[in-house]
């Protein structure tokens, strides 16, 4: 599984978090739902990860979460880049008072990076080497698309094990993110990115995330980030799209 995030500069408007200004944070994965239905269950989930037994969560006889392990292995593979793959918020979003949707993120175009030395175990660089080769000679492409609430009870708040139906609420093109032709491995934008934070609190009001697992999320991030920055020695930063590489 891959996960990504996007951050939007220059957005104007007061933020649900107060470090950060002028952001607004995306962020998925590359299943469309998620492992756990709800925090409860993804509390469960780490209990049984810390314990070494995370098969146990699935088909604990007194507990099964067989269902979601079936839909999860549905969607393993292993990739061949991450700008080759799509991507899925999982989780709901708000789209405007009264109105929640899910977004996802789809490769426009292109070819399929050969994965080195399969069928054993491929090289722990090899996703990174294959998105900088791409970069390193042309741009890669992305359609944002957002998906409406239209059920409730079909497509709920609270539970993102659940697929929203693409039958009861197409996605809906709403923009293209375009990744430039660039040499994103300079060792001044690798330690530019250690200073970087990633929530999906990073938002307008507008655009609140719903849901537990969202609600949990805003402190686990913010945790994680304090943790892996302190780990680092680097201090947080807001980024503002005027930086320079060389």
């Amino acid at each position: 599984m891959l996960s990504f995030g996007i951050k939007l500069m220059g957005v104007e408007g007061p933020k649900l978090l107060d470090d950060e200004r002028f952001t607004q944070d995306f962020t998925g994965i590359s299943t469309p739902t998620f492992t756990t239905p709800n925090v409860v269950e993804n509390a469960k989930l780490q209990k049984w990860i810390n314990r070494g037994l995370p098969l146990f969560y699935f088909i604990n006889p007194a507990d099964s979460h067989l269902l979601d392990a079936i839909m999860q292995g549905l969607w393993a593979r292993t990739q061949t880049s991450p700008l080759e793959t799509e991507y899925w918020s999982c989780v709901p979003y708000l789209l405007g008072e009264g109105q929640a949707m899910r977004y996802s993120i789809h490769p426009v175009g292109g070819g399929r990076s050969r994965v080195p030395n399969l069928p054993r175990r491929p090289p722990d660089s090899y996703l990174r080497e294959a998105m900088a080769a791409t970069l390193r000679t042309g741009k890669a492409s992305f359609e944002f698309r957002i998906q409406l609430q239209t059920h409730p009870a079909l497509m709920p708040i609270e539970d993102a094990s659940i697929l929203w139906s693409e039958r009861l609420s197409p996605s809906i093109p709403a923009a293209t993110l375009v990744l430039e032709q660039q040499i994103f491995e300079s060792p001044a934008q690798l330690a530019f990115a250690d200073r970087l934070s990633f929530n999906p609190w990073h938002a307008l009001a507008e655009h609140r995330p719903l849901g537990s697992q969202n609600r949990a999320r805003k402190r686990i991030y913010q945790e994680l980030s304090k943790l892996r920055q302190t780990m680092n020695d680097t201090v947080h930063v807001e980024p503002t799209g005027s930086e320079i590489f060389r």
